[in-house]
């Protein structure tokens, strides 16, 4: 089905594991595919497998990490296909250490590549889609970002990676608000899929079986969801959190005030404050287990 007919997505880390099964999926769903990686072979490898089905592709290894850069993949698109009308945040990098052997490096390249990645394209797209808005022109555009279980929740060993990822989802929240009145839609995954992050960290669990049976962890699996997204039926559906894996697809409850208690008026005390807490405790909903604990 060709749900994505002459939209034009960038997919950003599409040289493999997820991003190179969405930007195969959008190609066949008829959509222009900007496949961007930083490695420009794995870019090329990527954008040669959809010529050769038919579909429509060229590569780019431009770097995400800066507004400079990222406007020549933007120009790239513009060049080839004349408009852009998605862009799916897909790239990431770990740098997995307990949080008190962390060093500054390690936290600011994930926080670079994770947090500062999202915000370039989209940038200098939602501009571009707000100018046309305001043009008077019909925009039905799409802001598809990815965050994590880590960010939704927590990790052990990842505390640098899940404070991006949770920043990435909250990110996803107020582009969703802004954008909305310009026609752009923003939305989040959170992925569980074979990828080289999951094969170094737990590949034992992700390995593709070899009975034949349903291969739960392949990205394709995930890759469904992000053409949806992409396709001009999910125009209606923003800022929203979904978490993909296998046959599950689940959309997130975020923060939101629980069980409250007030003082009537009046002033807490520090003697006050653990009863009150204690009994807010015992009325709030438990939050989920930190991945690891």
């Amino acid at each position: 089905m060709a749900s994505c007919n002459n939209r034009t997505v960038i997919v950003t880390g599409a040289g493999a594991g997820l991003g190179r099964a969405y930007a195969i999926e959008l190609a066949a769903a008829g959509a222009n595919v900007v496949v961007n990686d930083i490695r420009a072979e794995a870019a090329s490898a990527v954008v040669e497998e959809i010529l050769a089905k038919g579909g429509k592709a060229i590569a780019s290894s431009d770097d995400i990490t800066s507004i400079a850069s990222a406007q020549k993949i933007v120009d790239a698109a513009l060049a080839a296909f004349g408009d852009v009308h998605a862009v799916v945040n897909n790239a990431g990098i770990l740098r997995d250490r307990m949080f008190v052997t962390l060093t500054e490096d390690d936290w600011d390249q994930v926080m670079r590549v994770h947090l500062r990645g999202h915000f370039c394209l989209a940038n200098i797209l939602g501009r571009r889609w707000r100018e046309q808005s305001k043009a008077g022109q019909a925009v039905d555009a799409r802001i598809i970002n990815t965050t994590s279980g880590a960010g939704l929740q927590g990790s052990i060993g990842q505390s640098n990676y899940s404070a991006a990822k949770g920043g990435i989802a909250t990110l996803t929240l107020v582009q969703a608000a802004e954008m909305k009145r310009y026609g752009v839609t923003a939305n989040a995954l959170a992925p569980a899929a074979r990828t080289a992050m999951t094969l170094a960290g737990m590949p034992d669990k992700v390995k593709k079986p070899e009975d034949g049976s349903f291969d739960f962890y392949d990205p394709a699996n995930v890759a469904s969801l992000v053409v949806w997204l992409v396709s001009p039926d999910s125009r209606d559906v923003t800022g929203q959190v979904f978490e993909a894996e296998g046959d599950r697809i689940s959309v997130c409850d975020g923060w939101r005030s629980g069980p409250e208690v007030k003082k009537g008026g009046a002033r807490w005390t520090p003697e006050d404050i653990g009863p009150a807490v204690r009994d807010l405790m015992k009325r709030a909903v438990p939050a989920q287990k930190v991945w690891g604990s």
